[in-house]
């Protein structure tokens, strides 16, 4: 018979590993992994890379792109039933830090809260607590736009929230992020706001020069075409 305290350290340990053996994956969404480059999601998509639009490009590069699932099965004449409207990737020098994830209203309709929480969890365990702490911080524009938190699943380093809105019928939005990646490129955005409000005079003042200039190598090529010909 082993010794007691043998024993007990075996069941510590194997209580602790539990967890981690059965957590689950908050780091991705139909395959789309967060940390992802902008050129896998692309061809996951099979959407054209110049549909990527730029953000800032300074002190970080933030990118976004949308796409729409098609609205018919592929090789079918038969609508799809896929309910998901559009997906918003949005990147911060090249790496997947956040997926908005926007549900067909008519998919969801008569869909309660319960409903959609019981199909995620399935993906990503059991939802926190209502009642759980977290840590305070300023919203981002998307969230404080998505609506009301339904449920949220959190691990050290991701978030996954489901949101539903009321404005005029419910709807649902998922929210998958990196919170590390987030949280740089909220810096890098807040730094780019603020350097282009320092530079919106000097850009101003260049690009009112340059209408002057093109203006006068106008007026200066018509002159050169009129002057040789004209006849009073």
């Amino acid at each position: 018979m082993p010794p007691v305290r043998t024993l007990v350290a075996a069941v510590a340990l194997a209580l602790g590993l539990a967890p981690g053996l059965f957590a689950q994956d908050l780091s991705a969404y139909r395959g789309f992994a967060l940390g992802s480059t902008i050129a896998a999601v692309t061809a996951r998509t099979e959407t054209n890379p110049s549909a990527v639009t730029l953000a800032h490009a300074r002190p970080a590069l933030l990118q976004e792109l949308e796409w729409r699932p098609s609205r018919w099965n592929s090789g079918s004449s038969e609508p799809s039933t896929d309910p998901v409207e559009r997906v918003r990737f949005s990147f911060c020098d090249d790496q997947l830090y956040r997926l908005a994830v926007d549900y067909v209203p008519e998919r969801t309709e008569g869909l309660t809260t319960t409903d959609m929480v019981a199909a995620l969890t399935g993906e990503y365990g059991t939802p926190l607590p209502r009642t759980a702490s977290r840590v305070m911080r300023t919203l981002s524009a998307l969230e404080n736009e998505s609506g009301t938190v339904a449920a949220r699943w959190e691990d050290a380093s991701h978030s996954v929230v489901l949101y539903r809105t009321s404005s005029y019928r419910d709807s649902y939005r998922l929210l998958i992020t990196d919170t590390r990646l987030e949280a740089v490129a909220r810096t890098a955005e807040a730094q780019a706001t603020r350097l282009d409000a320092q530079e919106a005079p000097a850009r101003e003042l260049a690009r009112q020069k340059k209408e002057l200039d093109d203006s006068r190598a106008a007026g200066e090529k018509a002159r050169a075409v009129n002057k040789g010909g004209f006849r009073p």
